[in-house]
């Protein structure tokens, strides 16, 4: 590293002893050629100066820090270049991706839903199972898109249309959409299984697994929450998605509402790569 007097460009230099508790500033100003020949000569007699603040009652510390001091100069063409790169970069740079259209949007959310639920009934079908877990990409951690794509899943089947959806309104279910802010969920219990479970307790066992979880709405039927991202807690909706859908699963168990751990059929948690034609 060249000395600082050595530097081009560089016209004075300020040298500065600061002091901690007892607040204070001592600032020596020279030229960048006189400096040089101070800072040969290790800034004496700065040492003894140093020791003798230091044995002051009071201070807690005292530090150095240098500073250089450079004139800037710029002709008009240099300035009128300057502002046209600057323009160019600005033209160069991406555009900020637009909003989606939303109705666009809920229509893709009904359409993965409406798809996730008659994935769902076969399954439940083959399995015999009563309560399901699941995720869904489309509504990205919007809680109220995430409520459409759960009613689109509870549709009732119209045998009118070529393409089945929905179907699964009798089947308990617990439907998770992670975006960039927070992680959506949505627990639904049919009527006829109230008896069973509760659908406040289930998804505040959830929710309690994580900082910061939230219940925003809760009824008999539907309860809703989120959980924020928080990256200092090291909390990203992605990453704690399927540990979440376990603890949801295990609190079935516990109820005698899902197979055990002990069962020869493996861990039922789906997602988008269970459902290939999402």
């Amino acid at each position: 590293m060249p000395k600082i007097s050595a530097v081009k460009g560089v016209k004075s230099v300020q040298r500065v002893v600061c002091g901690g508790c007892h607040d204070f500033k001592i600032v020596t100003k020279l030229p960048a050629a006189a400096f040089g020949e101070w800072e040969k000569a290790a800034f004496a007699p700065e040492a003894d100066f140093l020791k003798a603040l230091k044995g002051i009652k009071g201070v807690t510390s005292v530090e150095t820090q240098t500073y250089t001091l450079e004139e800037v100069k710029m002709t008009t063409k240099e300035i009128k270049k300057a502002q046209e790169k600057k323009e160019k970069e600005k033209a160069a740079a991406p555009a900020e991706k637009p909003a989606e259209d939303p109705a666009k949007k809920l229509k893709k959310v009904i359409k993965e839903g409406g798809k996730r639920g008659v994935e769902i009934e076969g399954a439940a079908d083959m399995g015999g199972l009563q309560f399901f877990s699941t995720s869904v990409e489309e509504p990205d951690g919007d809680i109220e898109l995430l409520k459409k794509s759960l009613e689109a899943m509870n549709q009732k089947c119209d045998p009118s249309e070529e393409e089945r959806k929905g179907g699964s309104g009798n089947i308990g279910k617990m439907i998770f959409s992670a975006g960039t802010e927070q992680l959506a969920i949505c627990a639904y219990v049919p009527e006829a299984k109230q008896a069973e479970l509760s659908c406040e307790e289930w998804l505040k066992k959830v929710l309690a697994s994580q900082p910061g979880g939230k219940l925003l709405s809760s009824a008999k039927d539907v309860c809703t929450g989120v959980i924020p991202a928080d990256s200092e807690k090291n909390i990203f909706p992605l990453k704690i998605r399927e540990g979440l859908i376990m603890e949801g699963n295990n609190f079935l168990r516990q109820k005698g509402l899902f197979p055990d751990n002990d069962d020869d059929s493996e861990e039922m948690v789906f997602g988008d790569d269970d459902f290939p034609s999402m």
